[in-house]
């Protein structure tokens, strides 16, 4: 009894596993393995020893597997990979959606950044501006930050003086003698041209100086303050140093303001004094808002001092200071304001 109790166990043509055993004998008696003998196909259905599929040697064909099983996913038809990729396409290449303005940008740029890059200083800079509230737009004062503005249709101002928002450029030139007042000169003669070669925008230049006449003359790309500051209307004055031989008369200056009689008529100066006198030379200062062609030397020789040498020493509020002759600067934005004020711009 102990003995065949120990062959029953020991033997391994019996295996007495429970419940089991008569599912794996039915199993074999269907010619299909157990599940220990079965083998998966992990690399796309290779034969034994390749990506562990295939047979086990010996062993009986391995069944193929249904579904995922133990083994990587069969791959996707190509056909379905192309539809989810027109689905993706055809997602990101809808019109996108338009949103009322209250959730939309808001429209204009803020004043500060307009400031800033009109060269009033940094952002930070200009921040104070409105925190002093020196700031203006269309008239009225800015008590707040964050204001948007049209920097294309707002009148913006500081301390009472326009700031030029937009891609103006101006620019005052100390004019030498022998230079021509025009842009270009057909005859190849030097000219107003030639200090600005470098410029991508066309400027005009604000009036004329003849030819052996110097000093300041104004260039802008702003034609409408180019055409306001030579209108008789607007009355800008300009001032000049005349270089004459003396002596001269007493009642000289009052001669001038009160007119002298011209071919093409009456012309008066608004200020005239003497500021140097070294024997038989003076140097004479004369101001008027005349623009007429080579007015002062007319009137001066019509009075009996023909003009030795010309400087005109300022141009509105624009002087002309100790820039070198032949040398061009851009003018501050407080001088631009300045000339458009004077200008009602």
């Amino acid at each position: 009894m102990r003995s065949s109790g120990r062959n029953s166990r020991g033997s391994g043509s019996q295996n007495y596993r429970g419940a089991g055993n008569k599912r794996d004998d039915k199993q074999q008696r269907a010619g299909r393995p157990r599940p220990e003998e079965r083998r998966y196909d992990a690399g796309g259905g290779g034969q034994g020893g390749q990506g562990g599929g295939g047979r086990k040697k010996g062993g009986p064909k391995a069944a193929p597997a249904k579904g995922r099983g133990r083994g990587s996913a069969p791959a996707r038809p190509r056909e379905y990979d192309a539809q989810i990729e027109e689905r993706n396409r055809a997602r990101h290449s809808k019109p996108p959606v338009k949103l009322p303005k209250t959730f939309g940008e808001p429209e204009g740029e803020r004043l500060q950044k307009v400031l800033a890059r009109a060269g009033m200083g940094s952002r930070r800079a200009c921040e104070e501006l409105i925190d002093q509230r020196r700031v203006e737009v269309n008239g009225e004062v800015v008590t707040e930050q964050g204001l948007r503005v049209d920097p294309e249709k707002d009148e913006i101002k500081v301390d009472g003086l326009t700031v030029a928002t937009q891609s103006y450029l101006f620019f005052a030139l100390n004019k030498p003698a022998g230079v021509v007042s025009t842009m270009e000169d057909p005859e190849g003669r030097q000219c107003l041209g030639d200090y600005v070669t470098n410029r991508e925008t066309r400027l005009f230049h604000v009036g004329r100086l003849d030819t052996e006449t110097e000093g300041i003359i104004l260039l802008t790309n702003h034609g409408e303050l180019a055409h306001r500051l030579t209108h008789p209307r607007y009355g800008v004055r300009k001032t000049y140093l005349a270089a004459i031989q003396g002596p001269i008369p007493r009642d000289l200056g009052k001669q001038l303001k009160n007119g002298i009689q011209l071919e093409d008529g009456y012309a008066r100066a608004d200020h005239f004094k003497v500021v140097e006198n070294t024997g038989k030379n003076y140097l004479v200062e004369v101001s008027l808002h005349e623009g007429r062609k080579h007015i002062v030397r007319r009137m001066l020789a019509e009075a009996g001092f023909p003009v030795d040498k010309l400087v005109r020493t300022s141009f509105g509020p624009i002087a002309l200071g100790d820039q070198k002759s032949g040398w061009l600067r851009r003018l501050t934005n407080t001088e631009v304001g300045m000339l458009m004020r004077e200008v009602e711009l």
